[in-house]
């Protein structure tokens, strides 16, 4: 009995040394850089530090973003505050159509002269027969005309 005993016992040890020994073959290839977990999580964290320098990038150019947007808004601000200063001094001023009939002279004075009356035409002889005889835009010596 005691033999059988250890026959088995024999058998329990040997049996658990084979499974110890699959088990180390399948962690092995579970943390192999290449094939495994091991690889992903090295790809992993390669990914990781990657995104940590693209986002340390991107908040220093929305900092200086930031920093020009802040710029233009407040030169937009004074632009607006000149306007509006503009705007207030030009409701000030009055409209020449709302004065009183005692500044007429003023006013008239603004409008423009008045058109010369024309010229009547020296030569009577139609257009269209004028035509007829020669070119129409002639030129004339004044000298002889005066006469």
């Amino acid at each position: 009995m005691e033999m059988i005993a250890d026959i088995l016992l024999v058998a329990g040890a040997l049996g658990a040394g084979f499974y110890c020994y699959i088990l180390s073959r399948r962690l092995n290839r579970f943390n192999d850089l290449e094939k495994g977990v091991g690889g992903a999580v090295a790809v992993l964290s390669a990914q990781v530090d990657d995104l940590n320098a693209s986002l340390t990038a991107a908040k220093s150019v929305s900092e200086g973003s930031n920093v020009a947007l802040e710029d233009l808004t407040t030169r937009a601000e004074s632009v607006a505050q000149k306007l509006e200063l503009m705007m207030a001094s030009m409701h000030d001023l009055s409209d020449p159509s709302d004065e009183p009939a005692a500044h007429s002279d003023v006013v008239a004075a603004a409008q423009p002269a008045p058109k010369p009356a024309p010229v009547p035409d020296p030569d009577p002889e139609p257009l269209a027969k004028r035509a007829a005889n020669g070119p129409i835009f002639v030129r004339h010596d004044r000298s002889q005309g005066a006469s």
